[in-house]
């Protein structure tokens, strides 16, 4: 399978987000990408304020089905980031769609970081489910959540093969995609999909970096500070050997520290 991860610029508007990322979509499509990924937050801003983002969520019935039609007329699944509505406050969210243009999953953001996202957000209460996108197993997380290796052992252990991340991450915090991204692909054997702006948002300065580590925790794709479609191929054999050599999975004590649900 081959993804693309389109490191972008933020846009605090709905309807000129939508019509960039039917653009990226047939350009990746046009280059065989299977799957595109956005940022975080990527269908109107993130860093814009509560009022906008409950606004922007008031919106998603129209967004979703602009998405839907998207990944449909240019035959690419999407995973998109998206304010979606809550009972007290929006949450951040992702919404991956296959290439008829159906969805095929949701994830609310669970770890939230700090005011930014305490005061715009409601933190999800589940962990992303495990779908099927060409035969590969993907879970979804968002930015910060990645940050623990609790949640991404959690959907290693649910079987997941790619989980698919994307992220608002601003300097100084280059090493969560320098270190602790390919950490946590490693440790699990599986791939990673870390997708990031560039460019600045209010006081935050994006720090781009976004990448695919494969699941020996080498880069398969890293973008630098400058918007980029950027383009990998996944391969099952890859995953295999690298499950075979790093057995952590199967030696872990859970006798010791307990089991994660």
């Amino acid at each position: 399978m081959k993804l693309g991860l389109w490191q972008t610029r933020p846009m605090a508007e709905i309807a000129p987000a939508l019509a960039a990322l039917e653009e990226a979509a047939r350009e990746a499509a046009a280059r065989g990408v299977d799957l595109l990924v956005t940022p975080e937050m990527y269908v109107g801003g993130y860093n814009i304020g509560a009022a906008r983002i409950a606004a922007h969520a008031d919106q998603s019935g129209q967004v979703l089905d602009t998405l839907k039609r998207i990944a449909r007329e240019c035959r690419i699944a999407l995973v998109a980031g998206l304010a979606l509505p809550g009972q007290v406050r929006p949450y951040n969210a992702c919404v991956a769609i296959d290439a008829g243009g159906q969805e095929i999953a949701r994830y609310h953001k669970t770890h939230l970081f700090g005011d930014v996202d305490r005061v715009q957000f409601a933190a999800g209460a589940a962990l992303s489910p495990v779908f099927e996108v060409n035969g590969w197993k993907l879970a979804l997380a968002i930015c910060y959540d990645v940050e623990f290796p609790e949640l991404t052992r959690a959907l290693a252990l649910r079987g997941t093969e790619i989980i698919v991340a994307p992220t608002a991450n601003m300097a100084p915090f280059d090493s969560v995609a320098t270190r602790l991204v390919p950490a946590r692909a490693e440790e699990n054997g599986l791939y990673l999909v870390y997708c990031n702006y560039v460019g600045a948002e209010a006081q935050f300065a994006y720090n781009g970096l976004s990448c695919l580590v494969g699941p020996d925790g080498g880069d398969r794709a890293r973008g630098a500070d400058a918007p980029a479609l950027l383009i990998a191929s996944l391969d099952r054999d890859t995953l295999v050997q690298a499950r075979q050599a790093q057995t952590h999975l199967h030696d872990r004590r859970v006798d010791l520290y307990g089991e994660i649900p």
